[in-house]
């Protein structure tokens, strides 16, 4: 190898050498910068999602203010827009289904709920708005029924616990509604278990016993509205209709006559006072009256059966005994005062006869009014005694 040639080695060795010096700064160098390019590129793909969730709250944060404000059309387009920035926002999807309602696009908004409620299916408020749906369909009642009580049983967020409570009312009026009254009445039930002492709250609870028949619980919440406010006639009203439908005529009595000093205008409660009026003072049986009172009472009593029968005559069924006429005849000149106070078992033997008058007249004729109606319920309230 000549002289030249061992030059161009050498130099190719040399900047080889070279080259392996500047090879880990060369490295870093291009470690950094790829740093830096990762870094800039997850930089500006926050700031953009960012920029997203930006933009979706504010068309959120509109649609929840028109929603407010029952302005269902906007509130819908300005939901979408959000959701052109977060497609699978629960809270959007929610708050547009909401909107759609609104709208009355129902079908619409039970595509979202159905899918929000795959998601979650014990959230509270989706079940709500699907019970709500399904209560308005024909056939889908115990569909309904079933969204009700999974949002009665759900997880609500907080401040939102009322809803649970709307729930269970909105359930309680279908049952109502259909005359299911002894499920209503078991769903009642539950709801007053968790009722405070607001005067408003128990006299709502009144008014669903009343309507469910469970008078004993509507009186009971009546009474506990009463104790919170006295004044209360709508309560005072609530709790004579209760006492009245369970015979408690003295306590009917007291109530009623509350709400009718308190609202002459309150033509129910009127006349509920004056029937519970009516069947205290024909009642023979009532506790601590003297002997005198009682056999006023029978008197006065067989003698308004004596005009029913004589404004409705009970045929004589074949084969049977006396008819209810010839009973009533026969019976008569004994019911005196002289002949109660000598018999002492006359007073029963009448009112006996008095109430299978009224009974039978009012399968024969109708419902009576006035004494007779009084004297019918009287003869429910002893029945068996």
């Amino acid at each position: 190898m000549d002289e030249q040639e061992e030059r161009m080695a050498s130099g190719r060795i040399a900047r080889f050498r070279f080259y392996l010096r500047q090879r880990p700064v060369l490295l870093v160098a291009f470690s950094v910068l790829g740093v830096m390019s990762f870094l800039a590129v997850t930089g500006l793909s926050r700031a953009y999602h960012a920029q997203r969730e930006t933009l979706g709250s504010r068309w959120f944060a509109r649609g929840v203010s028109d929603l407010n404000a029952k302005n269902y059309h906007a509130a819908a387009t300005d939901f979408r827009a959000a959701l052109l920035y977060s497609r699978d926002s629960f809270s959007y999807q929610q708050n547009l289904a909401e909107a759609l309602i609104g709208m009355k696009r129902t079908g619409e908004a039970s595509a979202y709920l159905l899918n929000l409620w795959e998601r979650e299916p014990e959230n509270g408020v989706v079940n709500l708005e699907l019970a709500r749906i399904a209560s308005q369909q024909p056939g889908q009642t115990e569909q309904a029924l079933r969204y009700y009580h999974d949002a009665i049983y759900a997880a609500w967020p907080a401040g939102e616990e009322a809803k649970r409570r709307d729930a269970r009312l909105e359930l309680i009026e279908i049952l109502l509604r259909d005359g299911r009254r002894a499920e209503a009445q078991a769903e009642l039930i539950a709801l007053s278990e968790n009722e405070g002492n607001n005067p408003a709250e128990q006299d709502e609870l009144g008014d669903l016993f009343l309507r469910a028949g469970d008078y004993e619980h509507a009186l009971a919440a009546f009474r506990m509205s009463l104790r919170a406010a006295r004044n209360n006639l709508s309560a005072a009203a609530g709790a004579g209709q209760a006492a009245f439908e369970l015979g408690q005529y003295p306590l009917a009595l007291r109530y009623l006559q509350i709400a009718v000093t308190g609202d002459p205008n309150d033509a129910q409660s009127a006349d509920r006072l004056k029937m519970a009026q009516t069947v205290l003072r024909f009642d023979p049986f009532r506790r601590n009256i003297s002997a005198t009172e009682r056999n006023r009472a029978v008197m006065a009593a067989f003698t308004v059966a004596g005009e029913r029968l004589k404004a409705c005559p009970v045929p004589k069924a074949p084969g049977s005994g006396p008819s209810m006429n010839d009973e009533w005849t026969d019976l008569q000149p004994r019911i005196t005062n002289a002949g109660l106070r000598a018999n002492a078992n006359l007073a029963e033997s009448a009112m006996d006869v008095v109430f299978r008058v009224e009974r039978e007249t009012s399968v024969a004729c109708g419902a009576p009014n006035g004494p007779d109606f009084a004297l019918l319920l009287i003869s429910r309230l002893h029945e068996g005694n």
